[in-house]
């Protein structure tokens, strides 16, 4: 194999690929990016983590011999990090070695052949539609900071996605908060199987979509397996295995009778909280919330801190009461409520409390308190 790349070219596609491969692997071939070199002069990349795929062709100044072979994936992308901008990289085979020049520099990094490295075998995705990358953007935005980070409770490790009437919904939860995002359903959608995209997956995505904000993402599913085609022809093309669990039904928690609405400014109550809580401690992460007519007075008590509160004027008409809430759960969901109001439906101070935009938000969250 031999090919010549254009350097910024070479490290955009190996700054995207790279971030699936795992930095430790018991398994070498892990570690490494199968390139493909084409007669056509493209160049395609590939790296796996065994559950996650990424693949992505490039155009290539030229290609002087069709092959393929596999390098270590971090190395290579090291090296095109410090190599001269505007200079031209050639990559070419020779003894179980590639040789890798640019300029006056010239390495030879160690290979593994190619028919050893693993394939995500796709089968069969039925349920294939688009969204546009701005929304699926904003979906995870608002979604992914709820995902459970607890590997016993596998099946809250990702991003539920599910049709219901009319719409698709993608939901997160670890227990203590919950997050939905709602939109129309696409065309194509009818039908899909309830899905649950893996956090790492999730987060490969969301930095690809940051550089085809303007373009329509495809989806192809099945029951076990996803695959995102983004930017087209020189694109980028994600699949992802799907976490085999079942997702609870979320909807339940979802409270439907809390009468009692305060609505304050989201800003100004994300940083009274950040204020009042910096003097709680791993144990105390509560900030106590005392609710009386048009205001709200934010408290924090510490054993070994001392106290904190501060008082914020808010639109709140209902019976007075005292609720408790972990401070970074809260300050997490006012910092995704982008307008100058934030509701808040509550019920008493043992009940979720749903916090959102307003009813036209597509983005819903559920908060359960904590005993202060």
């Amino acid at each position: 194999m031999k090919a010549t790349i254009e350097r910024a070219t070479l490290l955009r596609c190996l700054s995207h690929v790279q971030s699936v491969v795992e930095r430790r692997n018991t398994i070498p071939i892990l570690s490494n990016v199968l390139i493909e070199a084409s007669a056509n002069n493209s160049v395609r990349l590939m790296a796996t983590d065994l559950d996650l795929q990424i693949v992505e062709s490039m155009p290539a100044v030229s290609v002087e011999g069709p092959g393929a072979i596999t390098v270590s994936a971090h190395l290579l992308f090291d090296i095109a990090r410090k190599l001269p901008d505007g200079s031209q990289v050639s990559l070419e085979t020779a003894d179980n070695r590639m040789i890798v020049k640019a300029g006056r520099s010239r390495f030879q990094l160690p290979t593994l052949p190619r028919d050893d490295f693993p394939v995500i075998v796709e089968g069969d995705l039925p349920t294939s539609f688009e969204i546009p990358a701005r929304v699926l953007a904003e979906l995870i935005d608002r979604t992914r900071f709820a995902i459970s980070t607890e590997e016993t409770r596998y099946y809250l490790n990702g991003i539920f996605f599910h049709v219901a009437d009319e719409v698709l919904k993608a939901a997160a939860t670890d227990g203590h908060r919950l997050a939905r995002y709602t939109l129309t359903r696409p065309e194509g959608a009818e039908g899909m199987p309830d899905v649950i995209v893996p956090r790492k997956c999730v987060g490969e995505l969301r930095k690809l979509l940051e550089e085809v904000l303007d373009t329509n993402v495809l989806l192809d599913l099945s029951a076990s397996k996803v695959r995102f085609t983004l930017g087209g022809e020189h694109g980028v093309v994600l699949t992802s295995k799907l976490i085999d669990g079942t997702f609870p039904d979320y909807s339940r928690v979802i409270p439907t009778a809390n009468d009692k609405l305060l609505k304050l400014d989201p800003r100004s109550f994300y940083e009274g909280v950040d204020r009042v809580a910096t003097i709680a401690t791993e144990k105390t992460r509560a900030v106590k919330m005392a609710l009386e007519t048009d205001r709200v007075t934010l408290s924090v008590t510490s054993p070994d801190n001392g106290t904190a509160a501060e008082e914020l004027p808010a639109d709140y008409t209902a019976q007075g009461f005292e609720i408790g809430f972990n401070a970074n759960y809260l300050k997490d969901i006012l910092s995704q409520i982008d307008g100058d109001t934030v509701e808040l439906h509550l019920a008493d101070a043992g009940a979720p409390t749903l916090i959102r935009k307003d009813d036209k938000s597509p983005a819903l969250y559920v908060l359960m308190p904590m005993r202060v």
